[in-house]
């Protein structure tokens, strides 16, 4: 569910598209600087801009979105500088849109001010908030953290939903992705960047060895269900006597959230115990270890990475920003020996953040401005076409430029359909503060159970004894 950005630099130009012509500055509300100021919250890392091969891909051609609310440039306003937190790397620089925007008014300087992980980001924003002081204009908020912003912080950021624009924006994007940066009672801490739609990533070449269907239609049928895909992974490895996935936590990161709970109930609260979603999760993943089909290898570990290539496993649920991962690391040498099937048992999703605008900021009218450009539809379009992050924006996501994408380099797959099914079919689950570290100790049990040969029942319990100790 959860995803530092430090492992997104490999994502870039993933999807070489058609061009877009982005929208210009239409605004729903025009908004000029006040004085020239900068934000003095500090940064530890810069992230490194990404290196990743760009595979080829059709799609039709776009037009923007006529409906993007961006705000219009300030006639002779004062210069101005805007800082952004971010952390990792979000890819708006590397995207030309900080250029654009700066074109498009001239008084505006754009600086980021980015820390490698994102944990360390968000030990830092916490120290801000809790002193008032050394915010950037823009903040980043994780899907991890977001819960914790609209549980404890919400009065520190500007309200999107009560703006003049608001229902505007709202307009626009998934009703999940707004409705989980959204309190109770109705405000909006922050906008959408991108989202992490989930689907299956699989090597046909390998199948097709192993005498088993690999057509991407075919396969569709047969892993509609978690447990069809499981009895499949038994085939293949009877068949090959190797791992058909890289590991079991595959199957539980993306299963528990299909759940109509994840890991808290209805009130937000933690309760792993009473979820749908983690029950069947757990069952699933761990009857995966039992039955030996998975490699029990550490995402993101050098072996998870070489696998990539060397096909030390047949398959491995992605969210939309796994395809360049896969790329970078796997390389031209497999390309058009991976493709992409719909994920079992329906939709999913693992990453996205949004953009919020702290009320202690010095230039809060210029950020709010900002903000709402640089997640408006046709730069969510632009983000998709050159740093391959999936809209969060249904808006977006409806664009010729994203819906009709195919990737070469994943078998002419229709990533775009694929991603946006998957997109529009979510489900928004109850969300709280703990959920990263409640995930973390989940597959650590999961991992005794999957390398260890430790009994379900047996790790379940350790897991629930080490989450009442992270929650109290």
């Amino acid at each position: 569910m959860f995803m530092a950005r430090r492992n997104r630099r490999a994502l870039v130009g993933v999807v070489a598209v058609a061009a877009l012509a982005v929208a210009g500055c239409s605004s729903s509300k025009a908004k000029t600087a006040a004085a020239p100021a900068t934000s003095a919250a500090p940064s530890s890392a810069a992230a490194a801009p990404s290196s990743a091969p760009v595979a080829a891909t059709s799609a039709a051609a776009s037009s923007a979105p006529a409906s993007a609310p961006a705000s219009a440039p300030a006639a002779g306003g004062a210069p101005e500088t805007i800082t952004i937190g971010l952390f990792g790397t979000f890819g708006f620089k590397e995207a030309g849109l900080y250029a654009q925007y700066e074109k498009l008014h001239p008084n505006i300087t754009i600086k980021e001010d980015d820390v490698e992980q994102s944990s360390d980001y968000y030990k830092a924003l916490q120290t801000h908030l809790a002193a008032g002081s050394g915010l950037d204009d823009i903040q980043a908020i994780e899907i991890g953290f977001v819960a914790d912003v609209t549980a404890n912080h919400a009065d520190q950021f500007v309200d999107f939903n009560s703006l003049p624009e608001g229902a505007q924006l709202k307009s626009t994007f998934y009703p999940w992705k707004w409705a989980m940066a959204s309190t109770s009672d109705g405000k909006t801490v922050g906008l959408g960047t991108d989202a992490g739609p989930e689907a299956m990533c699989y090597r046909p070449d390998l199948l097709k060895a192993a005498g088993l269907p690999s057509d991407r239609a075919a396969l569709n049928a047969q892993w509609s269900t978690w447990q069809g895909f499981i009895d499949f992974g038994k085939q293949y490895v009877a068949k090959t006597h190797k791992p058909f996935l890289d590991s079991a936590g595959s199957i539980f990161n993306a299963a528990v959230t299909q759940g109509t709970e994840g890991y808290d109930n209805t009130s937000g609260k933690p309760d792993v115990k009473g979820s749908d979603g983690v029950t069947t999760a757990w069952a699933l993943a761990s009857s995966a270890a039992q039955a030996k089909i998975t490699a029990g290898l550490s995402q993101f570990s050098t072996p998870w990475n070489q696998a990539f290539a060397n096909g030390a496993f047949a398959a491995i649920s992605c969210p939309s920003w796994m395809l360049g991962y896969i790329t970078s690391e796997a390389g031209q040498a497999v390309s058009g020996d991976w493709d992409v099937a719909n994920l079992p048992g329906g939709a999913a999703n693992w990453g996205g953040s949004w953009l919020g605008v702290p009320k202690a900021g010095k230039n809060q009218a210029a950020a709010e401005a900002l903000a709402e450009w640089l997640t408006a539809p046709a730069q969510q379009v632009t983000m998709w076409t050159s740093q391959q992050h999936f809209p969060s924006s249904s808006t977006a996501a409806a664009d010729a430029s994203v819906a009709s994408a195919t990737s070469d380099y994943f078998n002419k797959a229709p990533v775009g359909q694929i991603f946006g099914s998957s997109a529009s079919k979510l489900k928004q689950q109850p969300i709280g503060p703990y959920d990263t570290q409640i995930q973390s100790a989940i597959d650590t049990s999961l991992t005794n159970v999957e390398t260890k040969g430790e009994a379900p029942t047996k790790a379940f319990s350790e897991a629930l004894a080490n989450i009442a100790q992270i929650t109290g």
